[in-house]
């Protein structure tokens, strides 16, 4: 299998709004966008996305989780941008339609079809760099993927950065590709220098979220994690992997983490971390560096109780266990 999200069906599902209305969406060639060089987002990043998936499951039925809830925050980080306001309601019928046009190619589990709404604005005007893009478009684009865990669990290495953070506080609760640009060169220069596969931002000492995932840290039947709030990103596996978590009978704390107890507590044997987002459901976390030092969590391998809680929003992905929550949406 090709690098995770380097593969792209043909076509996409497109719409334009022209300053007062949304086009019909309709179905085009994945790689005929067209844009003016003045347009506002080459200039002024105004643009978001979303990632979900589709699954197959065993009887052949195509089934998308969670849309509504990505759905919900594409409207909100468009509206946090400024863009013109989507149509829910249109989105998801771009979405449905894509899907099921391309449902012979959604991969058997543990693979899935990658599905990315994308909206950006196209107004031509390079003097509104203090003013938004009265035009737009939104598409949506599917890449086959496969098993992310293709190659073993491994763990990763994390750098705990303390000084600096991912995004401006205001931008986190956006999935904006500038959040992403943003953290990049901190991850590459601790690429580079420690060998670390991420940054966990902390600025001030406040646990948030690394430059692509939140992080989660599980300590016996306790998740911690950082309270919603406008300066990170508020991810649709954390919420399943929570929800998840509480069925399971565990103890759910959403609150401010600091540095010094997350490194207290990951000095225990039966500690674990973990990092969640869509490609990787749930990533497990082996070392934190911090000061120069490294800090291994719990032994330092592949913790129990996270493997069982990526099991258990797989077996719901996948159709092996009960959609009790409504998660699933039939194409």
């Amino acid at each position: 299998m090709a690098a995770f999200g380097t593969v792209f069906m043909p076509e996409m599902s497109i719409s334009w709004f022209d300053g007062e209305g949304w086009s019909t969406a309709e179905r085009v060639a994945s790689d005929s966008i067209q844009l003016h060089p003045g347009a506002h987002v080459l200039h002024y990043s105004s643009t978001c996305f979303e990632g979900l998936k589709a699954f197959r499951h065993q009887d052949g039925s195509i089934k998308i989780f969670r849309m509504d809830r990505n759905i919900a925050r594409f409207a909100q980080s468009s509206e946090l941008l400024s863009l013109p306001a989507i149509d829910p309601a249109q989105t998801e019928a771009m979405i449905l339609d894509i899907v099921k046009h391309f449902a012979a190619d959604v991969p058997e589990p543990p693979g899935s079809m990658y599905i990315r709404p994308t909206h950006f604005g196209t107004e031509p005007a390079i003097g509104k760099a203090a003013a938004p893009s009265l035009t737009s478009c939104q598409y949506i684009l599917l890449s086959p993927v496969g098993d992310y865990f293709s190659g073993g669990d491994t763990t990763l290495r994390l750098l705990l950065d303390d000084t600096g953070m991912r995004c401006a506080p205001h931008m986190g609760m956006i999935k904006s590709g500038g959040n992403y640009a943003s953290a990049l060169n901190p991850i590459l220069e601790a690429k580079k220098e420690l060998q670390a596969d991420q940054v966990l931002f902390c600025p001030g000492g406040d646990v948030q979220e690394t430059g692509a995932a939140n992080f989660l840290l599980i300590d016996g039947d306790e998740v911690i994690t950082k309270a919603l709030d406008e300066s990170f990103l508020h991810g649709v596996t954390r919420d399943s992997i929570l929800t998840i978590a509480k069925d399971l009978g565990m103890k759910v704390s959403e609150r401010q983490l600091t540095v010094d107890e997350l490194l207290e507590r990951a000095a225990k044997p039966g500690c674990e971390a973990a990092l969640s987002g869509t490609a990787a459901v749930l990533t497990p976390v082996g070392t934190l560096i911090h000061k120069g030092q490294e800090y291994k969590v719990g032994n330092g391998g592949v913790g129990e109780t996270t493997v069982k809680l990526r099991q258990a929003l797989n077996a719901i992905q996948w159709g092996q266990a009960e959609d009790k929550h409504g998660w699933l949406t039939s194409i």
